[in-house]
């Protein structure tokens, strides 16, 4: 059931983490510390304070969170919302030459940078995918890093639309 930005403002902590503390993939510290700023004027500003929130934390924060990430097509266990996100796009249903495709692209890209590829799979295809997996393979860690928090946020925005009245 979705909720408005005055049902948000009027949440206890604990609601409110509650509620959002999966936009971000295992790190519900993030809406807990937005709930402190409320009342939001609409989702807007709930988003980007949230975003705000990523951009201070340390560099180990944001690994931890990039990390927090399952690996594209993995069979392994992540929370529900990648679950529905990776599975609209039937990286639930891959063959196995896929399957065995984008797990020697996970690995290669984990080994060259320490940490899951991560992109929005909202508006993408399994082929899209790959493209944009070989292209930013082709990246420093530097640039890695940004493109991961970049689409991180960018997953969060679309959780965020799904979960709150806009």
């Amino acid at each position: 059931m979705s909720k408005s930005i005055t049902d948000l403002n009027q949440m206890s902590q604990e609601e409110f983490v509650s509620v959002l503390g999966t936009l971000f993939e295992h790190t519900p510290e993030i809406a807990q510390k937005a709930w402190s700023d409320r009342p939001f004027a609409d989702i807007a500003a709930l988003y980007q304070k949230m975003v705000d929130i990523v951009s201070l934390m340390t560099i180990d924060e944001q690994l931890a969170l990039i990390r927090a990430h399952p690996d594209l097509g993995s069979k392994a266990l992540m929370a529900e919302a990648s679950v529905v996100e990776q599975s609209g796009l039937g990286l639930d249903r891959l063959t196995p030459q896929e399957y065995d495709y984008f797990q020697l692209l996970n690995q290669t890209y984990k080994d060259k940078f320490g940490f899951p590829f991560i992109v929005a799979v909202k508006n993408q295809t399994k082929d899209s995918i790959l493209n944009e997996f070989e292209r930013r393979l082709k990246n420093t860690i530097e640039a890695e890093i940004a493109s991961a928090i970049a689409q991180i946020n960018k997953i969060a925005w679309f959780r965020l639309l799904n979960l709150v009245e806009n």
